[in-house]
Order: C-alpha cells, then sequence, then structure tokens
C-alpha cells in the first residue's frame, strides 16, 4: 500500500511518500480504510525524536494517531464493528511504527468510535486526539463544574479549540488566548478571547479579578507561572504541553485512547455541541508539507491530510 513513513529521526524532509508494508489484523483490531488523518504537533515531535526516552521505535515509521475511514476487515475477536462501518480513532499503541498516514491501518477497537454522520471526513479525522484531550483534561483533571470560570490557553488551536466549546457545554465561563487575529473564532465558540503575550496576566484579571478556577495549559514553558498566578484559591492547573507544570502545583496530562469517551465526543458532535474547524487540507503524498505548516505554529482548528480514492466521493 502507499503511505507516508521515516527511517530516521529529522525534520519534514525525512518523511517519504511510497510504499510501506501492510498491515497485519489482529484478533482485537479492525483494518480501515483511509479517508483522512489529522496533523498534530505530537506527529512532528516524535519524527523529530522528543519522544524517544517514552516510546519505543521501530523503523520505519507510519506517523499519525488520528484517523477517519471505513472498516474493510474486523480482526477474529472483534463483534463490535462490521464491514462497512464508518469510523474515527486515535489509533495509538505503546510504539511508534504502524500509523494512520497511509491507506489503511489496523486499528485496535479499543481506539475507535463510530464516525459522526454529520462531519465531513475531514472533520472527523481533527476529533480524536484533540477532543479526547479536551475532554479528559476538562472533566477528569481539571473536574469543571457549571459556573466556573476557565482559562485555555491557544484557545484557536486543535485543542483549544475543542476545549473552549466542552468547557461551554459544562457550564463554565471561558477565557481564551489567542492572537488577534483568532478573537472573532474564539467569540464564535463562545468564549472570552484575550491576547496572549506580555501583560496577559493583567487582561485576565481585568476579567476575572478574584482568579480563575481552572487553567488549561496547551503552551508550557513561561506561561506556567503565569497560570498558577492567575488562580482562585482551590483553582486547579493543567498542562498537555509541559511536564514542569508540576513545579507550579499543577498536573501534566497525556491523552489516552478510551473507546467510551470518543463515542461520547462523536455524540456531542452529532448534537452540535463541538464542531471542528479545518484551516487546510494536504494529499497524503504531501504530508511534508503538513508538517511544516504545523510547525509553524499558528494553525486555527486543525490540519489533516487525505487519501485519494478516485472510486468514492470526498464527503
Amino acid at each position: 500500500m502507499k503511505g507516508i513513513s521515516y527511517s530516521r529521526y529529522g525534520g519534514p524532509e525525512v518523511l517519504e511518500y511510497g510504499e510501506v508494508r501492510d498491515p497485519k489484523v489482529g484478533p482485537d483490531s479492525v483494518l480501515v480504510k483511509v479517508r483522512a488523518a489529522a496533523v498534530n504537533p505530537v506527529d512532528w515531535k516524535c519524527r523529530a525524536g522528543a519522544l524517544d526516552g517514552a516510546l519505543e521505535t521501530v523503523f520505519p515509521v507510519v506517523p499519525g494517531w488520528d484517523v477517519s475511514g471505513v472498516v474493510v476487515q474486523p480482526g477474529a475477536a472483534v463483534g463490535e464493528f462490521s464491514v462497512g462501518d464508518e469510523v474515527i480513532g486515535y489509533v495509538r499503541e505503546d510504539f511508534l511504527s504502524r500509523g494512520t498516514f497511509a491507506e489503511y491501518v489496523a486499528a485496535p477497537v479499543r481506539t475507535l468510535a463510530r464516525k459522526p454522520r454529520n462531519l465531513t471526513w475531514e472533520e472527523a479525522a481533527g476529533l480524536p486526539l484533540a477532543g479526547l484531550t479536551a475532554y479528559q483534561v476538562l472533566t477528569r483533571a481539571l473536574r469543571v463544574e457549571r459556573g466556573q470560570t476557565v482559562l485555555i490557553h491557544a484557545a484557536a488551536g486543535g485543542v483549544g479549540s475543542v476545549a473552549v466549546q466542552l468547557a461551554r457545554h459544562l457550564g463554565a465561563r471561558v477565557i481564551g488566548t489567542a492572537s488577534e487575529a483568532n478573537h472573532d473564532f474564539v467569540r464564535s465558540l463562545g468564549g472570552e478571547p484575550v491576547t496572549y503575550g506580555d501583560g496577559l496576566a493583567e487582561r485576565v484579571r481585568g476579567l476575572a479579578p478574584e482568579g480563575v478556577d481552572a487553567v488549561f495549559d496547551t503552551v508550557g514553558g513561561d506561561t506556567l507561572k503565569t497560570s498558577a498566578d492567575l488562580l482562585a484559591p482551590e483553582g486547579r492547573l493543567v498542562s498537555i504541553a509541559d511536564a514542569a507544570v508540576v513545579d507550579h502545583g499543577g498536573r501534566y496530562c497525556f491523552v489516552r485512547p478510551d473507546a467510551e469517551d470518543l463515542t461520547r465526543l462523536a455524540e456531542l458532535a452529532e448534537q452540535g455541541v463541538v464542531s471542528v474547524h479545518v484551516s487546510e487540507t494536504f494529499p497524503l503524498e504531501r504530508a511534508a508539507d503538513a508538517h511544516r505548516r504545523s510547525e509553524e505554529g499558528r494553525t486555527r482548528g486543525k490540519i489533516t491530510v487525505t487519501v485519494d480514492w478516485p472510486d468514492e466521493p470526498a464527503g
């Protein structure tokens, strides 16, 4: 089959398009015909070797953890899905090798849910990792409740934009950091935008003089201290970007595949509670360009890649 792979760590130039090994379908997996896959910052961090200390790498690596597609072969022990089912997945295993940037992927059923019927393939592919991250942080780590105030950093990004919508659904007031060019977008999601950078603390205090109940950090670095200083008494701080958050009294979180959580997100998408904004789409063979665009760090919503199947409709 055709796919993207890399045989060494490095920049986008190590990504190659061509023949890759066909996936083997284990008893607890299904073979998915890929329609779209989303780019996430973790993808190019893995490609660069930043997660080498945490994940075993088996070269060549097919990158990508997000997917939307169609089941073409269930494994021997699988009763949850049948041939023809449209699915989405956060297809992360405990090692790097068999990703979603290919024509087919063997996906464990624990990573899958049915595709929301109202989302395009590209939108659906952008939901799993970002949506699960937002959902698990807000509901479990931060325990956001109705009436609370939540500060979400990079509120126009892939995780942030879903987090704003979910936090509003939970009944929270949301303040979101974003560039001025993305303020209207954040407002459209239900958040109150503030410009990041110098003076951020004063701008947030102007909106929440008593402090915020929870901070969802997606940036790390100097943002952590500012975030900790903005917390109200008993406030909670979680980062998905920087483990140093523990030095500021917070908690570091890494998203887990969870079929039940993903099914809930798909339901919320079908109900119109959660939408996915796709800013740009590339064909699979241009995955390196998609990585480059993601690394610029200015993406509104998601970047996706698509697999061209000429005999099938695009939407």
